[in-house]
């Protein structure tokens, strides 16, 4: 079906539907990965937003059951240069229009793609509506404007989960506690933001987990006698969950803390410091971050459109460990008087390169330290 994309600033794009149809408003975005659409589709931090993929020719792998990030798919529309309607992978159990129809997303091929990502390059993400109902300019930019914006929202109530969940290595597990864990492994809270699965994969090689609310009090967080507490990644605005925040501060000191991506913002607002929206955020498999401690480039992956301002941060206190090579923008910090450390990036790695896996080793030996 014929497709309009129309941003907020009276830019159209056209298109056509290769899964759904209807009418969504999100903020639009690109991502720069050549592969991992299906971790992208995934991942709840994408919530409230539209994804546009650079890469021109999307859905040749398929879909499978393994690269699940998440129970379902979070963005609002996926589009597409070009679509792939016969994929040729062994690991395929689906194709990427059928995947995209179960959760009732609509995915738009044929646009510009190259001329979206400049224009939202040169303007910065924009609030956008697409629509196979409504095909006059004038009336769905009119749209556009009225739409909600990503700017004080708080997404992660649509995103976290509604009951506590364990891990295995064959996924979640309702209705588990600590008092079932491996005597021989630490146990991790993992606050859920709009956590990945990978995080949860790779910490529970060593960890005894279990998943908890957003909503969680500090005071039952700590009486659950945890070894350390996780704060995952997640979409939105940081400063739209001010009672997360809260709840963040009075953890601090007591058990070691890991943040990832919003979880590392909203260390950075209960550390005193403030957030600031990037003109386009960092959404790709390729970003280049510095570790400031040995000088070593890492290949990380991303997804945020929000920063936390190292100027506004109590050096005394705080120190930044990690910065984005590309805009020097802050990718990771450390307290230095509470065992609590956390980067913008993504070291889970999926889609992308295993450089960053060395912080949840070193999680680990925080835990173990404060044994």
């Amino acid at each position: 079906m014929k497709t309009l994309i129309a941003l907020e600033d009276g830019t159209i794009f056209f298109g056509r539907t290769f899964s759904g149809s209807g009418e969504i408003s999100g903020e639009i975005v690109f991502n720069t990965s050549m592969s991992g659409y299906q971790e992208v589709l995934t991942d709840p931090s994408y919530k409230g937003q539209i994804v546009a993929m650079t890469y021109p020719l999307i859905g040749n792998y398929g879909v499978n059951h393994d690269d699940m990030e998440s129970a379902g798919i979070h963005l609002e529309a996926f589009i597409v240069k070009e679509y792939c309607r016969h994929p040729g992978n062994f690991r395929a159990t689906g194709n990427l229009a059928d995947f995209l129809e179960k959760f009732n997303i609509m995915g738009i091929e044929g646009v510009d793609t190259r001329a979206l990502t400049r224009h939202i390059r040169l303007e910065g993400a924009l609030k956008a509506v697409v629509s196979t109902d409504d095909l006059d300019p004038e009336s769905l930019v009119a749209k556009a404007k009225k739409s909600a914006g990503l700017i004080g929202r708080n997404l992660v109530k649509e995103v976290t989960c509604k009951e506590p969940y364990g891990w295995t290595a064959g996924g979640p597990v309702n209705g588990t506690d600590f008092t079932t864990a491996d005597p021989g492994k630490y146990k991790v809270a993992a606050l859920d933001f709009g956590l990945k699965y990978n995080q949860l994969r790779i910490l529970s090689n060593k960890c005894a987990i279990q998943v908890i609310p957003a909503t969680t009090s500090a005071a039952d967080i700590m009486a659950m006698a945890p070894d350390g507490i996780f704060l995952s990644n997640g979409p939105g605005d940081p400063a739209g969950v001010p009672k997360i925040v809260d709840t963040v501060r009075e953890l601090l000191g007591q058990k070691p803390v890991f943040g990832i991506c919003l979880g590392h913002q909203i260390l950075g607002l209960a550390y005193g410091g403030k957030t600031y929206k990037l003109k386009f955020g960092h959404r790709g498999a390729n970003q280049p971050v510095k570790d400031l401690h040995t000088g070593k480039i890492e290949i990380t992956s991303q997804n945020h459109g929000f920063c936390v301002d190292p100027d506004s941060l109590d050096k005394s206190k705080i120190e930044l460990t990690h910065i984005n090579l590309n805009d020097n923008s802050l990718e990771g910090m450390r307290h230095l008087d509470y065992p609590a450390f956390s980067v913008q990036h993504h070291p889970e790695h999926a889609p992308g390169p295993h450089d960053s896996i060395y912080l949840f080793d070193r999680f680990i030996e925080e835990m173990e330290k404060a044994k």
